[in-house]
């Protein structure tokens, strides 16, 4: 993808994200106009420059289909996937999947996705290609009052907002929990530069790191992750604590399936489901410590 490719892609994004909703009976997921999904471009471009691949029709010159990539030490991290309506059936998704997939194999490392248990073509492209799932989460969402949400949290946990002397520490953490390590993106997080992010920590009365969960607030994107907790009263506290950035909005947030303490005390606040997802893994994997909480903005796993 190249700069001038920006506006068509977003359109892509925006227009067959929404059509495959509306043809499985579902609300879309874009509501406002197909600038907004912008940020995708943006904040990908943002955190690795060149990393997205088109399929252009050598007729037309039209773009049937767009994939963004994450390369980190540890693995390669597959981003939001698009095909267009008019081009479906082609095998145009394989293609670019095969393609990441070697841009990975040259550096020996895994691919990581997260993926709709739903969209069963989708499910389909990844295990043909050896994806196997990892773990299940729920997605969440949840219609913050304008008042906010009153949640009585645990008392020996803290949770403060981050700062960038804390990046070194969260790096560690993760790696110690999943196995993975993206540090450049939490530094991406922290300095904010666009205004739409906020990254907590969660410490406990020794000061130690136990957790941090990050979110975005964009009206093409309200979500809470990534984060990591070491349990789920981290976790927990971690996500009442990010709800009240979202007063008179609807976050998403996803939970694994096994967060039984995570998961009620959602439904207590008054969250909804809304979709499952997968995360999946092509290569060595880690099985994660802990509780995993996963974003669309930017796609990890």
């Amino acid at each position: 993808m190249l700069d001038e490719d920006w506006q068509e892609v977003a359109k892509l994004i925006h227009h067959s994200t929404n059509s495959w909703y509306l043809a499985n009976g579902k609300n879309i997921i874009f509501k406002g106009p197909e600038s907004d999904t912008l940020l995708f471009c943006e904040v990908y471009e943002d955190l690795d420059r060149g990393c997205c691949l088109i399929a252009e029709c050598k007729e037309t010159g039209k773009i049937a289909g767009s994939c963004f990539y994450h390369p980190r030490k540890t693995h390669v991290s597959l981003g939001i996937m698009n095909v267009s309506p008019d081009f479906f059936g082609q095998g145009i998704a394989g293609s670019l999947l095969k393609r990441i997939i070697g841009i990975a194999e040259d550096q020996s490392l895994p691919v990581r996705l997260v993926s709709s248990a739903q969209n069963l073509d989708s499910f389909s492209l990844y295990s043909r290609q050896g994806f196997a799932p990892t773990q299940a989460f729920q997605d969440m969402y949840l219609e913050v009052p304008k008042e906010g949400l009153d949640i009585e949290l645990f008392s020996e946990l803290r949770v403060a907002n981050a700062h960038m002397e804390d990046v070194e520490d969260m790096a560690e953490l993760e790696k110690n929990l999943c196995g993975i390590e993206r540090k450049k993106d939490f530094q991406y997080f922290i300095e904010n530069k666009k205004g739409i992010w906020k990254t907590v920590l969660c410490r406990n009365d020794q000061g130690q790191l136990l957790g941090f969960l990050s979110s975005v607030d964009h009206q093409a994107c309200r979500m809470i992750g990534p984060g990591v907790a070491e349990d789920e009263k981290v976790a927990v506290s971690m996500l009442a604590d990010q709800l009240e950035n979202f007063r008179g909005k609807t976050p998403v947030f996803l939970l694994p399936v096994t967060a039984k303490l995570a998961v009620q005390s959602a439904y207590s606040w008054g969250a909804r489901n809304c979709e499952i997802h997968f995360s999946q893994c092509n290569g060595d994997y880690q099985p994660p410590k802990g509780v995993v909480m996963p974003t669309f903005m930017p796609e990890t796993s």
